[in-house]
């Protein structure tokens, strides 16, 4: 039982060692961006009409949270701390139930998700044929999208430019044979908007996918971490 007790212990380190190297890095990227002159520069360098910082002070918290747990977990490990085992447990249960809790409301509001992307989408489509400093803007993110991903438009295509078409006329251009007309140009057929769903839906997934390998890792950390614990009272 030794031998095994000391295996488990070290692995648990091991670890949690790891996993509090990752909160420090995500933590000291995160404040760099934050308060450094450079780091600014970068995070606000984009869209400005929403705060550019929320991303980042969730990082913060993030790295926070993942060092403590990851410090419990390995002083818990070596001192062979009940106290700190049964913190790092329970902290890791906690985030445990609000990833589950979050899956579960994902999954139930999906379709609600799914209509506003909708309802979003359709209103963006009447700022391509807009001139006001918000339609440029998006415009300008349109025509970045439309040459990358070779479609033109959100609802009916190269229409949904109206007067502005000749902007955006290069980034619609079609050298296929599968191609549509519109005012006398060969432009993409397919829309931009069922490719951005499928890239939301893609997206999705591969959340998912994430989610559930974190959960895993979660459980075995949380089996681990009890079994520890038991032992250790057991001596």
């Amino acid at each position: 039982m030794a031998g095994v007790s000391s295996c488990l212990k070290y692995s648990m380190f091991f670890f949690n060692f790891l996993f509090w190297v990752c909160g420090t890095l995500i933590l000291g990227l995160a404040i760099w961006v934050r308060v450094s002159k450079d780091g600014k520069e970068i995070i606000t360098s984009g869209d400005t009409s929403t705060n550019p910082f929320i991303a980042v002070n969730i990082l913060i918290a993030v790295g926070s949270i993942i060092m403590v747990l990851g410090f419990l977990g390995c002083c818990g490990a070596v001192k062979e701390s009940r106290c700190m085992l049964l913190l790092f447990f329970i902290g890791l249960l906690l985030i445990l139930i609000l990833q589950v809790a979050a899956g579960i409301l994902g999954a139930a509001f999906k379709p609600e998700y799914n209509r506003i992307l909708n309802e979003t989408l359709y209103e963006n489509a009447n700022l391509l044929s807009e001139n006001t400093d918000e339609a440029k803007d998006f415009q300008k993110a349109m025509i970045v999208f439309q040459s990358e991903f070779k479609c033109c438009g959100l609802e009916k295509g190269a229409a949904d430019w109206g007067n502005n078409f000749p902007e955006a006329k290069e980034s619609c251009q079609c050298s296929g044979t599968d191609c549509g007309t519109y005012q006398g140009s060969s432009v993409y057929p397919k829309t931009c908007l069922s490719l951005i769903k499928d890239l939301f839906e893609k997206n999705i997934i591969i959340v998912i996918g994430i989610a559930f390998g974190l959960a895993v890792i979660e459980i075995l950390g949380l089996v681990f971490s009890m079994v520890l614990y038991c032992q250790i009272g057991s001596k």
